[in-house]
């Protein structure tokens, strides 16, 4: 079904730690399908934000080999590519379900601007028209990225011709 329908498969999380068995179908379904660019199926698995961040700290510090010009040239673009989700946008929309109203470790960096959608149905429970009503409230929310909506504004009539 994957190939059939041009979907890509990602695993974000520390794979190595899951059964072999696992791994290997994981990284076999990832080589069979990393040509496929219609849709990307990400699966957090063995996944935690916290441990995540110390992944890529790790990266980054062993691509430095303690070069010292490499803490002055960080940024976020250049740490990001040690991340699990490199490669992926950041989301737009986290959906969390179970009536928690927090987000338990989960894309702690990349959910930074995302906006967050609260239901009280567990996740087995949540249908198709749950999905839409998550999807009409974004559509009514102002994303202003960090910024006042007196700013968003400004720089949308600074655009205008």
């Amino acid at each position: 079904n994957m190939m059939k329908n041009g979907i890509r498969l990602n695993v974000v999380g520390r794979i190595e730690d899951l059964p072999g068995r696992v791994r290997k179908h994981l990284r076999e379904t990832m080589a069979k399908t990393a040509g496929n660019s219609h849709l990307v199926l990400s699966l957090a698995l063995n996944y935690g934000a916290r441990t995540e961040l110390l992944d890529a700290v790790k990266s980054y510090l062993s691509q430095a080999g303690g070069n010292a010009d490499y803490a002055e040239d960080l940024d976020w673009p250049t740490f990001s590519s040690h991340l699990y989700t490199h490669g992926l946008p950041d989301p737009d929309l986290i959906i969390r379900t179970s009536g928690e109203h927090r987000l338990s470790n989960f894309l702690l960096l990349q959910g930074a601007y995302a906006e967050i959608y609260f239901t009280e149905l567990c996740w087995p429970e949540f249908q198709k028209a749950d999905f839409q009503n998550a999807i009409r409230d974004y559509q009514g929310r102002e994303r202003r990225y960090g910024r006042t909506g007196e700013q968003v504004r400004s720089s949308e009539e600074a655009l205008q011709p």
